[in-house]
């Protein structure tokens, strides 16, 4: 009973992290109508920037947690002006061949700059210890992950339903040359979208750095993992994206832990009975 308890915590706080890296890609596949397969490398890079502040310069974990999604949103901001813009008349195959070539440039980079090796962050030493929590000792961190993980969570649903700038990406979804239309700048919405999905990924990137690390060809393990919540989810749908991203880590968690050399095969089972099943996703518009 114990260690199914922990596995439930573990696979809690997979799914929020899960939540966090899928969001972004999910927003801007939705809106723009990108599939970003950059988007596991904005994840990776922003752990291994976070590792470079922390564990080499010294700085604390919360100052990286605060500085590095900015800069990956920033980078996400570049590729998005400079590279996608031009693309987005040429349709949708230039596209994911564009951003699956920066995924190519990206891991190169990646083992340039820090190398092969397995790396990870040190938790900050506030969360370095472990909580009681129902007679079990659970990492403080995983928690952190969770507290974490639902207000965002909260937030993102609060903006998309209840705000005017959620009711233009929820137009958006739907018909975007009627918002233009309506003299909304569209374009200045998709790279406030790439740009905020970009920051997501360097948000998770940092907090996901001390329980998953870092390693070659993990943006490429992530990427999938985030079509896997995407397909299950649904499109541009914050609801959707949080369901499925819990699903997937309870899924991926558990097989894990019971059958481990068929964990793979069971998540992508799951994703395929959704689209037999339901193929515009659990929560989400028909693909």
């Amino acid at each position: 009973m114990s260690t199914l308890f922990l596995q439930m915590m573990n696979a809690l706080s997979y799914g929020f992290l899960l939540f966090l890296i899928t969001c972004g890609i999910s927003l801007v596949f939705g809106i723009l109508g990108v599939l970003n397969l950059a988007h596991g490398s904005l994840y990776v890079l922003g752990s291994y920037v976070g590792f470079s502040i922390i564990m080499k310069s010294g700085l604390p974990f919360w100052f990286a947690l605060l500085v590095v999604p900015f800069v990956i949103a920033i980078i996400g901001l570049i590729i998005e002006i400079i590279l996608l813009r031009p693309t987005y008349k040429l349709g949708h195959l230039s596209q994911v061949l564009l951003t699956f070539g920066l995924a190519y440039i990206f891991h190169d980079l990646f083992s340039i700059i820090w190398g092969k090796n397995i790396l990870a962050v040190s938790p900050p030493e506030i969360l370095n210890h472990s909580v009681e929590m129902m007679g079990y000792m659970i990492p403080a961190y995983r928690l952190a992950l969770i507290a974490i993980g639902c207000v965002i969570a909260i937030l993102l649903w609060y903006t998309q339903e209840k705000t005017k700038w959620g009711a233009v990406i929820r137009a958006g979804l739907s018909d975007k040359e009627m918002v233009g239309g309506l003299g909304v700048n569209i374009h200045l919405v998709f790279t406030l979208v790439f740009f905020f999905g970009s920051l997501l990924a360097g948000l998770g990137g940092v907090l996901g750095s001390p329980v998953l690390g870092m390693y070659p060809g993990m943006e490429f393990q992530i990427l999938i993992l985030s079509l896997v919540v995407l397909v299950v989810g649904g499109l541009g749908s914050v609801t959707g994206t949080f369901v499925a991203s819990l699903l997937v880590g309870f899924v991926e968690t558990f097989s894990r832990f019971f059958v481990p050399e068929l964990s793979l095969i069971i998540t992508f089972a799951l994703m395929a009975v959704v689209l037999v099943v339901r193929p515009q996703g659990l929560v989400g518009r028909r693909i």
